[in-house]
């Protein structure tokens, strides 16, 4: 069994709050959940406006499903995004 962790850091510009981020976060984690069926946790800068770090994880048997799936989801996450991922990350478990 493998499990894929996506890490990403992401700068959001246009946040101009806290609820402001928890909302545009939100949004993307409905979406990515509803369409590739993975769990979704924020990470780092909790407290920070306008960064964040997020954690989203698949299991497969299948290695290159999942760097497949994580590699899906990180073009995904730039499109809906109102933001710039300015890091990311794939780890293997």
């Amino acid at each position: 069994m493998i499990i894929g962790l996506l890490l990403l850091e992401i700068y959001l510009p246009c946040s101009h709050s806290l609820k402001e981020k928890r909302k545009r976060l939100s949004s993307l984690r409905d979406r990515l959940r509803k369409r590739f069926n993975v769990a979704f946790s924020e990470l780092d800068y909790q407290n920070k406006w306008q960064r964040t770090k997020i954690g989203i994880v698949t299991v497969n048997q299948q290695k290159k499903f999942v760097e497949n799936l994580l590699n899906k989801i990180k073009v995904d996450a730039e499109n809906l995004i109102d933001g710039e991922i300015i890091n990311h990350q794939i780890h293997y478990l």
